[in-house]
Protein backbone atom coordinates (compact mmCIF):
# COMPACT_ATOMS: atom_id res chain seq x y z
CA UNK A 1 0.00 0.00 0.00
CA UNK A 2 2.66 2.40 0.43
CA UNK A 3 4.82 1.57 -2.37
CA UNK A 4 1.24 2.16 -4.28
CA UNK A 5 0.81 5.52 -2.81
CA UNK A 6 4.56 6.90 -3.59
CA UNK A 7 4.16 5.84 -7.08
CA UNK A 8 1.20 8.12 -7.33
CA UNK A 9 3.08 10.60 -5.94
CA UNK A 10 5.95 10.73 -7.88
CA UNK A 11 3.42 10.24 -10.54
CA UNK A 12 2.81 13.97 -10.30
CA UNK A 13 5.95 15.17 -10.20
CA UNK A 14 7.18 16.88 -13.82
CA UNK A 15 9.56 18.71 -15.31
CA UNK A 16 9.14 22.58 -16.79
CA UNK A 17 10.82 21.92 -19.47
CA UNK A 18 8.06 18.88 -20.71
CA UNK A 19 4.99 20.92 -19.80
CA UNK A 20 3.01 21.86 -22.98
CA UNK A 21 2.93 25.22 -23.56
CA UNK A 22 -1.26 25.28 -24.02
CA UNK A 23 -2.25 25.07 -20.69
CA UNK A 24 -5.53 23.08 -20.15
CA UNK A 25 -7.19 26.27 -18.35
CA UNK A 26 -8.07 30.13 -18.57
CA UNK A 27 -6.13 32.71 -16.77
CA UNK A 28 -8.91 32.63 -14.73
CA UNK A 29 -9.08 29.11 -13.59
CA UNK A 30 -5.14 29.88 -12.86
CA UNK A 31 -5.53 32.18 -10.32
CA UNK A 32 -8.57 30.41 -8.42
CA UNK A 33 -6.80 27.17 -7.73
CA UNK A 34 -3.93 29.48 -6.37
CA UNK A 35 -6.90 31.68 -4.11
CA UNK A 36 -8.13 27.67 -2.82
CA UNK A 37 -4.74 26.89 -2.19
CA UNK A 38 -4.26 30.14 -0.49
CA UNK A 39 -7.16 29.87 1.61
CA UNK A 40 -5.45 27.05 3.49
CA UNK A 41 -2.37 27.59 3.30
CA UNK A 42 -0.60 29.34 6.34
CA UNK A 43 -0.57 32.95 5.16
CA UNK A 44 -3.97 32.51 4.30
CA UNK A 45 -4.91 31.95 7.81
CA UNK A 46 -2.58 34.31 9.45
CA UNK A 47 -4.01 37.32 6.59
CA UNK A 48 -7.28 36.02 7.64
CA UNK A 49 -7.18 36.94 11.27
CA UNK A 50 -5.17 40.14 10.98
CA UNK A 51 -7.42 43.35 10.99
CA UNK A 52 -5.86 44.96 8.84
CA UNK A 53 -8.25 47.77 8.01
CA UNK A 54 -7.78 48.96 11.45
CA UNK A 55 -4.41 48.81 11.57
CA UNK A 56 -4.18 50.79 8.65
CA UNK A 57 -6.25 53.46 10.24
CA UNK A 58 -4.43 53.93 13.05
CA UNK A 59 -1.26 54.10 10.82
CA UNK A 60 -3.18 57.15 9.19
CA UNK A 61 -3.51 55.25 5.90
CA UNK A 62 -6.61 55.59 5.60
CA UNK A 63 -9.09 58.78 7.14
CA UNK A 64 -12.21 59.89 5.86
CA UNK A 65 -11.04 63.76 5.55
CA UNK A 66 -7.90 62.30 2.87
CA UNK A 67 -7.95 63.91 0.03
CA UNK A 68 -7.29 62.24 -3.60
CA UNK A 69 -3.60 62.58 -3.94
CA UNK A 70 -2.64 64.19 -7.29
CA UNK A 71 -0.24 62.27 -9.75
CA UNK A 72 0.69 58.61 -10.35
CA UNK A 73 -1.88 56.08 -8.26
CA UNK A 74 -0.18 54.50 -5.78
CA UNK A 75 0.41 49.95 -6.46
CA UNK A 76 -0.46 49.28 -2.72
CA UNK A 77 -3.11 49.96 -1.11
CA UNK A 78 -3.41 50.93 2.45
CA UNK A 79 -4.49 47.31 3.28
CA UNK A 80 -1.82 46.13 1.76
CA UNK A 81 1.16 48.25 2.79
CA UNK A 82 -0.18 46.75 6.45
CA UNK A 83 -0.17 43.37 5.24
CA UNK A 84 3.74 43.55 3.28
CA UNK A 85 4.88 44.83 6.76
CA UNK A 86 3.88 41.50 8.37
CA UNK A 87 5.11 39.73 5.15
CA UNK A 88 8.29 41.27 5.58
CA UNK A 89 8.86 39.54 8.98
CA UNK A 90 7.28 36.17 8.19
CA UNK A 91 9.70 35.84 5.88
CA UNK A 92 13.10 37.75 7.03
CA UNK A 93 13.71 38.94 3.84
CA UNK A 94 15.60 41.96 2.66
CA UNK A 95 13.74 44.69 0.46
CA UNK A 96 15.68 43.71 -2.50
CA UNK A 97 14.97 39.86 -1.89
CA UNK A 98 10.94 39.96 -0.80
CA UNK A 99 10.71 41.82 -4.02
CA UNK A 100 12.27 39.29 -5.98
CA UNK A 101 9.79 36.58 -4.55
CA UNK A 102 6.85 39.15 -4.12
CA UNK A 103 7.42 39.13 -8.33
CA UNK A 104 7.24 35.29 -8.59
CA UNK A 105 5.19 33.85 -5.63
CA UNK A 106 1.38 34.09 -6.36
CA UNK A 107 0.79 33.75 -2.49
CA UNK A 108 2.67 36.82 -1.26
CA UNK A 109 0.60 38.49 -3.96
CA UNK A 110 -2.13 37.09 -2.71
CA UNK A 111 -1.26 37.83 1.02
CA UNK A 112 -0.54 41.45 0.00
CA UNK A 113 -3.58 41.74 -2.13
CA UNK A 114 -1.71 42.77 -5.38
CA UNK A 115 -1.58 41.07 -9.14
CA UNK A 116 1.76 41.38 -10.90
CA UNK A 117 2.31 41.10 -14.48
CA UNK A 118 4.74 39.00 -14.81
CA UNK A 119 5.86 40.71 -18.00
CA UNK A 120 6.39 43.59 -16.58
CA UNK A 121 7.82 42.88 -12.70
CA UNK A 122 8.69 45.13 -10.18
CA UNK A 123 12.52 46.18 -10.35
CA UNK A 124 12.51 49.17 -7.82
CA UNK A 125 12.63 47.37 -4.41
CA UNK A 126 12.90 51.20 -3.17
CA UNK A 127 9.23 51.08 -3.30
CA UNK A 128 9.14 48.66 -0.62
CA UNK A 129 11.31 50.82 1.84
CA UNK A 130 8.82 53.60 1.23
CA UNK A 131 6.01 51.64 2.63
CA UNK A 132 8.24 50.87 5.51
CA UNK A 133 9.24 54.52 6.10
CA UNK A 134 5.78 55.49 6.09
CA UNK A 135 4.40 52.90 8.58
CA UNK A 136 7.07 54.30 10.91
CA UNK A 137 6.19 57.61 10.92
CA UNK A 138 2.72 56.74 11.93
CA UNK A 139 3.41 54.09 14.32
CA UNK A 140 1.75 54.41 18.37
CA UNK A 141 2.38 50.61 19.17
CA UNK A 142 -0.18 50.54 22.38
CA UNK A 143 -2.93 51.37 19.67
CA UNK A 144 -2.00 48.73 17.26
CA UNK A 145 -1.68 46.37 20.31
CA UNK A 146 -5.41 47.15 21.19
CA UNK A 147 -6.68 46.32 17.73
CA UNK A 148 -4.53 43.15 17.72
CA UNK A 149 -5.78 41.83 20.91
CA UNK A 150 -9.79 43.09 20.29
CA UNK A 151 -8.92 40.67 16.80
CA UNK A 152 -7.72 37.50 18.53
CA UNK A 153 -9.26 37.77 22.05
CA UNK A 154 -12.13 35.20 20.46
CA UNK A 155 -9.68 32.90 19.81
CA UNK A 156 -7.65 33.08 23.00
CA UNK A 157 -7.96 30.66 25.71
CA UNK A 158 -6.70 31.08 29.56
CA UNK A 159 -7.28 35.10 29.40
CA UNK A 160 -7.18 35.02 33.15
CA UNK A 161 -3.39 34.04 33.20
CA UNK A 162 -0.51 36.20 32.56
CA UNK A 163 3.29 35.96 32.55
CA UNK A 164 5.72 38.95 32.64
CA UNK A 165 9.58 39.41 32.29
CA UNK A 166 12.19 41.87 30.60
CA UNK A 167 14.55 41.94 27.97
CA UNK A 168 17.18 44.11 26.67
CA UNK A 169 17.47 44.64 22.82
CA UNK A 170 20.81 45.09 22.00
CA UNK A 171 21.87 47.78 19.72
CA UNK A 172 24.18 47.68 16.73
CA UNK A 173 27.62 49.16 17.91
CA UNK A 174 30.78 48.10 19.31
CA UNK A 175 31.68 48.10 23.01
CA UNK A 176 32.40 51.40 23.84
CA UNK A 177 35.80 52.39 26.15
CA UNK A 178 36.85 55.75 27.08
CA UNK A 179 40.01 56.14 24.57
CA UNK A 180 37.39 54.85 21.83
CA UNK A 181 34.60 57.06 22.62
CA UNK A 182 37.39 59.98 23.11
CA UNK A 183 39.42 59.10 19.55
CA UNK A 184 35.67 58.79 17.35
CA UNK A 185 34.49 62.28 18.92
CA UNK A 186 38.10 63.50 17.70
CA UNK A 187 37.56 62.13 14.14
CA UNK A 188 34.28 63.75 13.72
CA UNK A 189 35.28 67.04 15.53
CA UNK A 190 38.67 67.81 13.69
CA UNK A 191 36.43 66.94 10.24
CA UNK A 192 34.08 69.28 11.22
CA UNK A 193 36.87 71.94 12.04
CA UNK A 194 38.53 71.02 8.80
CA UNK A 195 35.49 71.72 6.73
CA UNK A 196 34.48 75.20 8.25
CA UNK A 197 38.42 76.16 7.87
CA UNK A 198 37.47 74.97 3.82
CA UNK A 199 34.19 77.07 3.34
CA UNK A 200 35.57 80.11 5.40
CA UNK A 201 38.78 79.70 3.31
CA UNK A 202 41.03 80.41 6.39
CA UNK A 203 44.26 78.37 7.48
CA UNK A 204 43.27 75.13 9.41
CA UNK A 205 43.99 75.51 13.24
CA UNK A 206 46.99 73.81 14.42
CA UNK A 207 46.68 70.84 17.11
CA UNK A 208 48.54 67.76 17.55
CA UNK A 209 46.06 65.35 15.98
CA UNK A 210 49.00 63.58 13.84
CA UNK A 211 50.87 63.08 17.01
CA UNK A 212 47.71 61.82 19.21
CA UNK A 213 46.71 59.67 16.17
CA UNK A 214 50.22 57.77 16.10
CA UNK A 215 49.85 57.53 20.11
CA UNK A 216 46.39 56.09 19.95
CA UNK A 217 47.34 53.27 17.49
CA UNK A 218 50.57 52.41 19.57
CA UNK A 219 48.07 52.13 22.41
CA UNK A 220 45.48 49.83 20.15
CA UNK A 221 48.29 47.51 19.04
CA UNK A 222 49.19 46.22 22.44
CA UNK A 223 47.67 43.09 23.74
CA UNK A 224 47.57 44.66 27.11
CA UNK A 225 46.99 48.09 28.66
CA UNK A 226 48.47 49.14 32.16
CA UNK A 227 46.37 51.74 34.67
CA UNK A 228 49.31 54.27 33.83
CA UNK A 229 49.57 53.95 29.80
CA UNK A 230 45.41 53.91 29.87
CA UNK A 231 45.21 57.04 32.08
CA UNK A 232 48.41 58.70 30.11
CA UNK A 233 46.40 58.17 26.56
CA UNK A 234 43.11 59.27 28.09
CA UNK A 235 44.58 62.49 29.47
CA UNK A 236 46.11 63.26 25.78
CA UNK A 237 42.85 62.83 24.45
CA UNK A 238 40.94 64.72 26.31
CA UNK A 239 43.01 67.96 25.23
CA UNK A 240 43.48 67.77 21.83
CA UNK A 241 39.11 67.40 21.86
CA UNK A 242 38.70 70.16 24.01
CA UNK A 243 41.20 72.03 21.57
CA UNK A 244 39.24 71.02 18.88
CA UNK A 245 36.06 71.68 20.04
CA UNK A 246 37.83 75.19 21.51
CA UNK A 247 38.56 76.36 17.68
CA UNK A 248 35.80 75.30 16.15
CA UNK A 249 33.25 78.01 18.70
CA UNK A 250 36.11 80.21 17.49
CA UNK A 251 35.58 79.62 13.82
CA UNK A 252 32.23 80.25 14.50
CA UNK A 253 32.78 82.91 16.34
CA UNK A 254 35.30 85.41 14.72
CA UNK A 255 33.31 84.63 11.59
CA UNK A 256 29.92 86.11 10.58
CA UNK A 257 27.13 83.42 9.02
CA UNK A 258 30.30 80.13 10.01
CA UNK A 259 27.11 78.31 11.73
CA UNK A 260 25.38 78.66 8.59
CA UNK A 261 27.85 76.21 6.54
CA UNK A 262 27.42 73.21 8.81
CA UNK A 263 24.41 71.17 7.86
CA UNK A 264 22.07 69.63 10.57
CA UNK A 265 23.70 66.83 11.21
CA UNK A 266 27.33 68.86 12.07
CA UNK A 267 25.85 70.95 14.33
CA UNK A 268 24.23 67.73 16.37
CA UNK A 269 27.11 66.29 16.29
CA UNK A 270 29.32 68.92 18.37
CA UNK A 271 26.47 69.11 20.51
CA UNK A 272 26.84 65.30 21.73
CA UNK A 273 30.24 65.57 21.33
CA UNK A 274 30.63 68.31 23.56
CA UNK A 275 28.27 66.71 26.31
CA UNK A 276 30.36 63.65 25.86
CA UNK A 277 33.66 65.64 26.16
CA UNK A 278 32.25 67.08 29.27
CA UNK A 279 31.17 63.73 30.81
CA UNK A 280 34.41 62.23 30.28
CA UNK A 281 36.51 64.74 31.90
CA UNK A 282 35.17 64.80 34.58
CA UNK A 283 34.87 61.46 35.13
CA UNK A 284 38.58 61.44 34.37
CA UNK A 285 39.22 64.46 36.97
CA UNK A 286 37.02 62.53 39.64
CA UNK A 287 39.64 59.45 39.33
CA UNK A 288 36.95 56.90 40.37
CA UNK A 289 36.77 54.17 37.34
CA UNK A 290 33.58 52.54 38.98
CA UNK A 291 31.52 55.71 39.53
CA UNK A 292 28.19 56.23 37.66
CA UNK A 293 27.93 59.44 35.62
CA UNK A 294 24.40 60.04 35.07
CA UNK A 295 22.92 60.01 30.96
CA UNK A 296 26.41 58.67 30.18
CA UNK A 297 26.83 58.68 26.65
CA UNK A 298 28.34 55.70 25.38
CA UNK A 299 27.95 56.04 21.56
CA UNK A 300 28.06 59.36 19.36
CA UNK A 301 25.93 57.92 16.52
CA UNK A 302 23.37 56.65 19.04
CA UNK A 303 23.28 59.11 22.02
CA UNK A 304 20.01 57.64 23.09
CA UNK A 305 21.43 54.52 23.97
CA UNK A 306 22.80 53.74 27.71
CA UNK A 307 24.00 51.38 29.57
CA UNK A 308 21.96 49.01 31.21
CA UNK A 309 23.37 46.87 34.27
CA UNK A 310 20.77 43.74 34.52
CA UNK A 311 23.53 41.76 36.57
CA UNK A 312 24.01 38.55 34.27
CA UNK A 313 26.62 35.86 34.15
CA UNK A 314 28.07 35.90 30.64
CA UNK A 315 26.88 40.07 30.04
CA UNK A 316 27.01 42.30 32.84
CA UNK A 317 26.18 45.55 30.73
CA UNK A 318 24.07 45.89 27.79
CA UNK A 319 23.64 48.50 25.85
CA UNK A 320 20.03 49.40 23.55
CA UNK A 321 16.36 49.12 24.32
CA UNK A 322 15.27 47.76 27.60
CA UNK A 323 11.30 45.98 27.27
CA UNK A 324 9.08 44.74 29.57
CA UNK A 325 6.58 42.72 28.04
CA UNK A 326 3.64 40.51 29.56
CA UNK A 327 2.42 37.03 27.69
CA UNK A 328 -0.96 35.79 27.81
CA UNK A 329 -2.06 32.17 26.02
CA UNK A 330 1.48 32.78 24.32
CA UNK A 331 1.07 36.23 22.87
CA UNK A 332 3.49 38.99 24.12
CA UNK A 333 2.57 42.30 24.03
CA UNK A 334 4.49 45.52 25.18
CA UNK A 335 4.25 47.11 28.38
CA UNK A 336 7.31 49.23 28.82
CA UNK A 337 9.79 50.07 26.07
CA UNK A 338 12.61 52.85 26.84
CA UNK A 339 16.30 53.07 26.20
CA UNK A 340 16.88 54.19 29.42
CA UNK A 341 17.15 52.08 32.20
CA UNK A 342 14.18 50.87 34.60
CA UNK A 343 13.37 48.76 37.52
CA UNK A 344 10.90 45.82 35.97
CA UNK A 345 9.54 45.34 39.54
CA UNK A 346 8.21 48.13 39.70
CA UNK A 347 6.37 47.62 36.40
CA UNK A 348 3.87 44.31 37.72
CA UNK A 349 0.76 46.99 38.73
CA UNK A 350 1.39 48.49 35.35
CA UNK A 351 1.18 45.02 33.86
CA UNK A 352 -1.93 44.08 35.65
CA UNK A 353 -3.63 47.42 34.48
CA UNK A 354 -2.21 46.71 30.63
CA UNK A 355 -3.96 43.37 30.83
CA UNK A 356 -7.10 44.50 32.26
CA UNK A 357 -7.52 47.01 29.20
CA UNK A 358 -6.59 44.88 26.37
CA UNK A 359 -9.02 42.12 27.34
CA UNK A 360 -11.23 43.12 30.01
CA UNK A 361 -10.54 40.59 32.56
CA UNK A 362 -9.08 40.54 36.03
CA UNK A 363 -6.16 38.81 36.67
CA UNK A 364 -5.84 35.43 38.61
CA UNK A 365 -2.84 33.76 38.00
CA UNK A 366 0.76 35.79 37.54
CA UNK A 367 4.00 34.35 36.96
CA UNK A 368 6.89 36.43 37.02
CA UNK A 369 10.51 35.89 37.72
CA UNK A 370 12.60 37.07 41.47
CA UNK A 371 12.94 40.36 40.50
CA UNK A 372 8.99 40.78 40.79
CA UNK A 373 8.52 39.55 43.94
CA UNK A 374 8.88 42.24 46.33
CA UNK A 375 7.24 43.24 49.54
CA UNK A 376 5.06 45.75 47.53
CA UNK A 377 3.88 43.29 44.64
CA UNK A 378 2.86 40.34 46.91
CA UNK A 379 1.04 42.32 49.06
CA UNK A 380 -0.76 43.89 45.86
CA UNK A 381 -1.06 40.48 44.21
CA UNK A 382 -2.53 39.28 48.13
CA UNK A 383 -4.69 41.70 48.27
CA UNK A 384 -6.47 40.86 45.03
CA UNK A 385 -6.42 37.08 45.37
CA UNK A 386 -3.54 36.54 42.96
CA UNK A 387 -1.97 33.63 42.70
CA UNK A 388 1.75 33.85 41.89
CA UNK A 389 4.89 32.43 40.56
CA UNK A 390 6.69 33.66 43.19
CA UNK A 391 8.78 31.53 45.90
CA UNK A 392 7.40 31.49 49.19
CA UNK A 393 9.04 32.93 52.25
CA UNK A 394 9.58 31.22 55.37
CA UNK A 395 10.08 27.76 56.36
CA UNK A 396 9.43 25.46 53.69
CA UNK A 397 6.08 23.04 54.62
CA UNK A 398 6.31 19.02 54.76
CA UNK A 399 2.99 18.48 53.38
CA UNK A 400 2.13 19.24 49.58
CA UNK A 401 -0.44 22.14 48.99
CA UNK A 402 -2.62 22.68 46.25
CA UNK A 403 -1.09 26.47 45.93
CA UNK A 404 2.20 24.94 45.84
CA UNK A 405 1.63 23.20 42.55
CA UNK A 406 -0.08 26.05 41.09
CA UNK A 407 2.93 28.30 42.13
CA UNK A 408 5.21 25.32 40.24
CA UNK A 409 3.65 25.33 37.29
CA UNK A 410 3.21 28.98 36.88
CA UNK A 411 7.08 29.39 37.46
CA UNK A 412 7.91 26.34 34.80
CA UNK A 413 5.62 28.13 32.33
CA UNK A 414 7.06 31.25 32.69
CA UNK A 415 10.34 29.79 32.41
CA UNK A 416 10.00 28.30 29.25
CA UNK A 417 7.47 29.79 27.16
CA UNK A 418 8.11 33.29 28.18
CA UNK A 419 11.86 33.12 28.18
CA UNK A 420 11.62 31.34 24.71
CA UNK A 421 9.39 33.85 22.63
CA UNK A 422 12.45 36.04 23.65
CA UNK A 423 14.97 34.03 21.44
CA UNK A 424 12.25 33.64 19.36
CA UNK A 425 11.67 37.47 18.85
CA UNK A 426 15.45 38.33 19.05
CA UNK A 427 16.82 34.73 16.25
CA UNK A 428 13.72 34.80 13.94
CA UNK A 429 12.75 38.32 13.93
CA UNK A 430 15.63 40.33 13.62
CA UNK A 431 15.55 41.87 17.25
CA UNK A 432 18.85 40.33 18.70
CA UNK A 433 20.69 43.93 17.34
CA UNK A 434 18.53 46.94 16.31
CA UNK A 435 19.78 50.12 15.21
CA UNK A 436 17.21 52.85 16.02
CA UNK A 437 14.95 54.21 18.42
CA UNK A 438 11.16 54.42 18.20
CA UNK A 439 9.28 57.86 18.25
CA UNK A 440 6.60 56.50 19.87
CA UNK A 441 8.38 54.74 22.92
CA UNK A 442 11.83 56.52 23.27
CA UNK A 443 10.32 59.86 22.73
CA UNK A 444 13.02 61.15 19.83
CA UNK A 445 12.35 61.93 16.55
CA UNK A 446 12.26 60.03 13.64
CA UNK A 447 16.06 60.34 11.56
CA UNK A 448 14.33 61.34 8.53
CA UNK A 449 16.62 63.64 6.88
CA UNK A 450 19.91 64.00 9.10
CA UNK A 451 20.70 60.44 8.59
CA UNK A 452 20.79 58.93 11.82
CA UNK A 453 19.96 55.30 12.02
CA UNK A 454 16.79 53.77 11.96
CA UNK A 455 16.31 50.79 13.01
CA UNK A 456 17.41 48.22 10.32
CA UNK A 457 16.12 44.77 9.31
CA UNK A 458 18.39 41.97 8.60
CA UNK A 459 20.46 42.13 5.29
CA UNK A 460 19.79 46.10 4.91
CA UNK A 461 22.55 49.08 3.95
CA UNK A 462 22.09 53.09 4.11
CA UNK A 463 23.13 54.17 0.59
CA UNK A 464 23.15 58.10 -0.12
CA UNK A 465 24.90 60.85 0.95
CA UNK A 466 25.55 62.60 4.24
CA UNK A 467 24.34 66.39 3.34
CA UNK A 468 21.12 67.17 4.16
CA UNK A 469 20.23 67.19 0.45
CA UNK A 470 20.53 63.19 0.14
CA UNK A 471 17.49 62.41 2.03
CA UNK A 472 18.84 58.92 4.10
CA UNK A 473 16.09 55.92 4.11
CA UNK A 474 14.85 54.82 7.71
CA UNK A 475 13.35 51.21 7.63
CA UNK A 476 11.29 49.41 10.13
CA UNK A 477 11.45 50.69 13.64
CA UNK A 478 11.82 48.90 16.74
CA UNK A 479 7.81 49.89 17.44
CA UNK A 480 7.01 48.50 13.84
CA UNK A 481 9.11 44.87 14.62
CA UNK A 482 7.73 44.61 18.27
CA UNK A 483 4.29 44.89 17.60
CA UNK A 484 4.70 42.08 14.68
CA UNK A 485 6.19 39.71 16.78
CA UNK A 486 3.22 39.46 18.72
CA UNK A 487 2.96 36.51 16.10
CA UNK A 488 5.52 34.58 17.66
CA UNK A 489 5.64 31.76 19.94
CA UNK A 490 2.18 30.82 19.44
CA UNK A 491 0.52 30.83 16.17
CA UNK A 492 -3.03 31.72 16.72
CA UNK A 493 -4.64 31.14 13.53
CA UNK A 494 -3.34 27.48 13.11
CA UNK A 495 -4.99 26.52 16.52
CA UNK A 496 -7.95 27.07 15.44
Amino acid sequence: MEVSQKLICMAKVQNFSEISPDLPFTEFDFYELYRQTFATSELGKIRKRLPLREMAENFGLISKSMRAKKGRKTYFTPESKVALMFLKMYTGLSSPKLMEHLNGNVHYQLFCDVRIDPMHPLTNYKLLDDVFSELARGLKIQQQQEILARAWKPYMKDLDTMYTDATCYESEMRYPTDAKLLWEGIEKSYEIMCTLSAKLNVHRPRTKYVDVEKANLSYRKRRRHTKVQTRKLTRRLLNLLGKILKETRTLERENAGAEKLLTARQKSDVEIITRMYRQQKAHFENNNPRGSVKDRIVSISKEYVRPIVRGKEVKSVEFGAKCNNIQVDGLSFIEKLSFNAFNEGTRLTHCLKMHRKLFGVDVKKVGGDASYAGSANREYCKDRGIQTSFVKRGRPSLEKKENDIIRNELARIRATRMEGSFGTQKEHYGLKRICGPSDDVAGHPHPAADGQEGVRPRGYSFRGGGDDASVRRYELSLGNRVCVFLLQSKWIVLSL
